[in-house]
């Protein structure tokens, strides 16, 4: 774990929404890798792609003033997009205690969002590669939550019935096996995977959930 995903553990003064009760106990805190979350949530890599593709064909038709405006606005778009990215991992920190899911988010407005494990019903798993991950969590049904208010820690196109979702985590699966061990003793959650990247990663991170439940 780098220095950036080594979060530090919050204050418990005038913040009881946003901080573990004391007879929790904390199994789990951390927040998300800033280029990871750049590449999967801001979209920045697709970003690289698209300029440089425009710039490219702007070369092979002699516009070269073209291209290098292409270039110098597209290094500003994506320079723009990573500082969102890098902003949203400074304020943001999760907390995963054996009764619930504390996600302290929010750049403009500071927010706590509670996720009762007991509510939880279903995990999914995203593989990011090199033990990065993402874990949305399902919830019953009679449970709201605005898919603004969470975003960027939603499962993206999940709108009428959004997801919580923990964002470009390191030591993913890890993360993972402590959130199967804390809600094993609520419910039998059902667990899946999404959006895997790389060659392999389905079969990975099911094995990762599959033993978190063993």
């Amino acid at each position: 774990m780098t220095q950036e995903d080594a979060p530090q553990f919050p204050d418990a003064q005038g913040d009881p929404l946003g901080t573990p009760a004391d007879d929790e106990t904390v199994l789990w805190q951390g927040r998300p890798n800033t280029a990871v979350l750049a590449r999967t949530a801001f979209h920045t890599y697709s970003m690289v792609i698209y300029f440089a593709a425009l710039a490219a064909l702007a070369v092979a038709l002699g516009r070269y003033d073209a291209a290098t405006f292409v270039a110098v606005f597209g290094a500003g778009v994506i320079a723009l997009f990573y500082a969102a990215a890098w902003l949203t991992v400074r304020n943001t920190l999760y907390i995963l205690t054996d009764a619930r899911l504390i996600m302290r988010v929010g750049m403009a407005v500071d927010k706590r969002i509670n996720v009762p494990l007991k509510k939880v019903t279903a995990a999914h798993f995203a593989d990011r590669g090199k033990g990065y991950g993402d874990i949305a969590l399902e919830l019953g049904d009679k449970t709201v939550l605005g898919y603004l208010l969470l975003w960027p820690h939603a499962r993206p196109w999940h709108i009428s019935h959004p997801q919580p979702m923990l964002r470009a985590l390191p030591d993913a699966q890890a993360v993972a096996q402590h959130l199967a061990i804390a809600s094993a003793q609520f419910n039998a959650i059902e667990r899946g995977d999404f959006e895997t990247e790389t060659a392999g990663a389905q079969t990975a991170s099911s094995a990762g959930l599959a033993g978190a439940s063993a």
